[in-house]
């Protein structure tokens, strides 16, 4: 499911952040970077996952 977010990430930025973080400020604010061009709003996207998994296995949770 990982590397899976990472390809929407990518491809589909907001896709990936939602799978990722659900729907919130974050969303938001990769939608408008997207609609500013695909390339801040997939940079944006990468760095949200990678920060999200990081976390996540800080915690000791990550699958």
């Amino acid at each position: 499911m990982k590397l899976v977010r990472y390809i929407l990430g990518l491809l589909v930025p907001p896709l990936g952040v939602f799978l990722t973080v659900g729907v919130g400020p974050t969303l938001i604010i990769n939608v408008l970077l997207t609609l500013l061009g695909w390339l801040p709003g997939s940079i944006h996207a990468i760095w949200v996952i990678a920060k999200h998994d990081e976390q996540l296995s800080r915690e000791g949770r990550i699958y």
